[in-house]
């Protein structure tokens, strides 16, 4: 953690992909995805490989985009050794268990690198401890939830990162807000003195072609520029958070600059 920013030698990420790779002997399985260790190091380095074919499609540079992991399911054992393949950003959806997986990395010394990313629904009564041990928050969706992440931005002194969590496809297992109501949410959010406003997140619908969720990614790009351009927001509003391991690739070349990869690395 970086005392709720993020680290000046990673600014919202390892912003390259360069694999060090340490070598290990024993196979050591996830808590629930089902990688070992030598799988996990090949997954990663196939996923990086990815990002590059898509950043070059897209004419964009390894330092516009943060991989972020998705370690909802991995234990710290298999954290740390992500640590030394060279992730440095990691999403986590229960504050309890991230808090336990950051108490058993403590120990490493690069520790204070390591940005943690909410990912999750997050709940108002959990906002107190979101706002103390994470980053980014990528899921602020309703206005009593913003107004208790400004409350605890405020108290403990710090301006809070945080994403507003858009559902394009409007699938109504999704949370997120409406993309006609963003508009007229940011407003009323935009001048909340414990926040930092940081760009919009979503979740596209899976689809056996991953080129059938490029609308999505689109919508989600034409609103963020139309906020920038609306309410000039300043250099913070530079997140879309968008893609995961389906489509990731379709998200990087409709400008994602975070994408959240989870079986693509772990196994499904």
């Amino acid at each position: 953690m970086t005392n709720g920013r993020l680290s000046k030698d990673f600014p919202l990420a390892p912003r390259s992909f360069i694999v060090n790779s340490v070598p290990f002997n024993i196979k050591t399985y996830s808590f629930r995805w089902g990688a070992t260790t030598l799988n996990m190091e090949k997954n990663l380095e196939s996923v990086r490989e990815r990002i590059s074919k898509a950043l070059a499609v897209a004419g964009r540079k390894a330092a516009d985009l943060t991989m972020l992991a998705v370690t909802k399911y991995i234990n710290a054992g298999e954290i740390k050794k992500l640590v030394h393949l060279g992730i440095r950003d990691f999403g986590e959806n229960r504050i309890q268990d991230a808090l336990n997986k950051q108490e058993e990395l403590s120990t490493l010394t690069l520790t204070s690198n390591l940005n943690w990313h909410y990912i999750g629904s997050l709940q108002t009564n959990k906002a107190r401890q979101a706002v103390a041990n994470f980053d980014l928050i990528h899921s602020l969706d309703r206005f009593n939830l913003a107004t208790e992440l400004n409350r605890q931005g405020v108290m403990q002194g710090k301006k809070v990162p945080v994403l507003i969590q858009v559902n394009i496809s409007g699938e109504v297992t999704k949370h997120g807000l409406a993309p006609d109501k963003v508009i007229d949410f940011y407003q009323k959010i935009m001048r909340m003195p414990g926040l930092t406003l940081s760009g919009l997140m979503t979740m596209a619908p899976y689809m056996s072609d991953p080129q059938g969720t490029r609308p999505v990614f689109q919508k989600l790009r034409i609103l963020f520029e139309r906020i920038k351009q609306e309410f000039n927001p300043g250099p913070q509003w530079r997140e879309l958070s968008m893609g995961m391991s389906n489509d990731f690739e379709v998200a990087i070349e409709e400008g994602a600059t975070i994408v959240r990869i989870g079986s693509a690395i772990f196994g499904s």
